[in-house]
C-alpha cells in the first residue's frame, strides 16, 4: 500500500519488515567493509571525495589561521623589538666599559711612568692630580688637587713622566695653581744637551711651543737637539728634559739666532703630575762647620782644642738674581720669570 506524502514513514518501522530491513543494511555494510579491507577498491572513491572536500575545509579554516598568524606575528615583532633594545643597551654598556678600561689602562701606564721616574732619580716628590685648566692667549696654567694642607709651597717644580711642566705660582688651602713652561710670562734656564750651550727658553702665546730668542749666531744649534734644565737660578734641578728644538732661524736684526722647541712634557694630556720638593729638604740639614759653636743654651768647653780654619770665600745664595738685559748672550734671568 503506497504511503501519502503527508504521512511520515520511519526508515526502520516497527515490526517484522523493519527488522528485516535493518538486518539487510547491516549485512550490506559488513560486506562493503570486508571488500574494502580485502581489495581496497573504495580507496579511490575516498581519495576523490577528499579532493572535493579538502578546499572546503581550508576555506572554513582561513579566518582562524589568519587570526592566529596575525597574533603570532605581532607577538614575535614585539619580542624582537624588546630583544633588539636589550642588545643595543648591552652593546652601549660594553662599549662604555671598554672605553673606561682603555682609559684606566692608559692612566695606569702614566702612573707607572711617574713612579719609574721617581725611583730612577730617587726624588722626593708628591703626587698630584690635575683638576682644572686655564689656557688662553696670555695664561697657560693648571689647577692641582693639593694645596697648603698638603705642604705645597709656591715655586715647587711640576713634572710628569716625560719632562718639566712648570712651577707652582699660587697656593690655596686645598688646591694650587701651576704656571706651565709655555706661559708667555715663564722663563726657564736650559742647556742644549748635544753641545752644552746655556740659554733661556721662554713661553709663547701660541701655547704649545717654547721660544729661545737669545742664541749666539756662532752657536751650534740644530733641529732635533734636546733641551734639559741647566740648574741656573736655583729653581729647576739640572738634567730634567724640557723640550726638543724644531726650528732655528736668524732674528730680523741678525745679531742672534731664534729657535722654537716642542715641550717634552705632555702638557695637554697629563692628568697626574709630580711636585718636586726643595733640594735642601731632600738632602737633609747641612752638617755643622768645623768651627761652629756649641748649640744654643750650652757654654763653650774651655778645654776643647782650637782647630785652625782656612778662610772661606763668601757664598752667594740668591735664587732670584737680578736679570741681565735680554740681548746679552750670557743672560741668566731668574727661573720662572721673563726679564
Amino acid at each position: 500500500m503506497a504511503l501519502n506524502r503527508d504521512e511520515q514513514s520511519p526508515l526502520f518501522a516497527p515490526g517484522v519488515a523493519g527488522t528485516l530491513r535493518l538486518i539487510v543494511y547491516l549485512v550490506l555494510a559488513c560486506v562493503l567493509m570486508v571488500l574494502d579491507h580485502r581489495g581496497g577498491w573504495l580507496s579511490n572513491v575516498r581519495y576523490g571525495l577528499s579532493i572535493v572536500v579538502e578546499p572546503i575545509y581550508r576555506i572554513a579554516g582561513l579566518p582562524s589561521q589568519g587570526f592566529q598568524a596575525a597574533t603570532v606575528a605581532f607577538a614575535d615583532r614585539q619580542r624582537l623589538t624588546e630583544a633588539n633594545q636589550r642588545l643595543r643597551e648591552d652593546l652601549l654598556l660594553a662599549n662604555a666599559k671598554l672605553n673606561r678600561m682603555a682609559s684606566v689602562a692608559e692612566q695606569n701606564q702614566r702612573l707607572k711612568e711617574l713612579l719609574d721616574t721617581q725611583h730612577s732619580l730617587s726624588l722626593n716628590v708628591q703626587l698630584a692630580r690635575l683638576i682644572g685648566v686655564d689656557v688662553g692667549a696670555f695664561r697657560h696654567r693648571i689647577v692641582l688637587n693639593v694645596g697648603a694642607r698638603d705642604k705645597v709651597q709656591a715655586g715647587q717644580v711640576v713634572i710628569d713622566a716625560r719632562g718639566v711642566m712648570g712651577q707652582v705660582v699660587e697656593v690655596m688651602p686645598t688646591t694650587s695653581v701651576a704656571m706651565l713652561i709655555t706661559d708667555p710670562n715663564h722663563a726657564i734656564p736650559v742647556t742644549v744637551e748635544r753641545t752644552g750651550l746655556r740659554t733661556v727658553a721662554y713661553g709663547s702665546r701660541g701655547g704649545d711651543m717654547l721660544v729661545l730668542p737669545n742664541i749666539p749666531v756662532s752657536a751650534d744649534v740644530q733641529a732635533g737637539d734636546k733641551l734639559v734644565t741647566s740648574g741656573l737660578g736655583g729653581r729647576f734641578p739640572p738634567g730634567f728634559p724640557v723640550g726638543e728644538v724644531r726650528d732655528v732661524a736668524q732674528t730680523p736684526s741678525g745679531t742672534f739666532l731664534s729657535a722654537q722647541a716642542k715641550p717634552a712634557a705632555d702638557l695637554d694630556r697629563s692628568e697626574d703630575v709630580l711636585l718636586l720638593h726643595d733640594l735642601a729638604e731632600q738632602d737633609g740639614p747641612p752638617p755643622l762647620a768645623p768651627n761652629a759653636g756649641p748649640p744654643a743654651g750650652l757654654a763653650p768647653d774651655p778645654n776643647a782644642p782650637t782647630v785652625p780654619v782656612a778662610p772661606t770665600l763668601p757664598k752667594v745664595t740668591s735664587p732670584t738674581a737680578t736679570p741681565v738685559p735680554a740681548r746679552a748672550t750670557s743672560s741668566t734671568p731668574a727661573a720662572g720669570t721673563k726679564p
